[in-house]
């Protein structure tokens, strides 16, 4: 009997996959636990139709990440913090106050976790980091830190 998982099952399959399973495994097993539905012809439609849909919205969304590296690129942002003489910062920089610097001007959220930031900044200067906006989508700035 051909059926559509809703679920992994071990052995059998992913979620989403039509496979062929033994009747009385499907009967007696996994339709009545809500791990597959029979494959007829209405429940594989709604499955393509699904798919399709999943891929339309992982395209916009990577055209929306493309769009808003378009927008970050070769940006430089300024963030005044209390220094010490020699240029040390009393604290640091980190994502979380990168990612508010960078909503601040140009109204985009950024998550904090998306910044890539090795270590926090802990002086004067100009530092390159990097954010990854999508899977495939790196954008870098530049991120100016200046005494208040």
């Amino acid at each position: 009997m051909k059926v559509i998982l809703q679920k992994n099952v071990k052995g059998l399959g992913k979620k989403g996959e039509v496979v062929e399973a033994s009747d009385g495994h499907a009967r007696n097993f996994l339709i009545p636990r809500g791990l597959a539905k029979k494959a007829n012809e209405g429940n594989v439609n709604t499955l393509k139709e699904k798919k399709k849909a999943k891929k339309r919205k992982r395209r916009r969304e990577l055209e929306e990440a493309k769009a808003k590296a378009k927008e970050l690129e070769g940006e430089i942002f300024e963030i005044k913090v209390k220094a010490g003489d020699n240029g040390r910062l009393f604290g640091s920089v980190t994502s979380k106050d990168i990612a508010n610097k960078i909503k601040e001007v140009t109204g985009e959220k950024i998550d904090k976790r998306k910044i890539d930031l090795s270590s926090h900044i802990r002086s004067l200067g100009t530092k390159k980091v990097s954010i990854k906006l999508h899977k495939d989508v790196t954008v870098e700035i530049r991120v100016k830190v200046v005494q208040a």
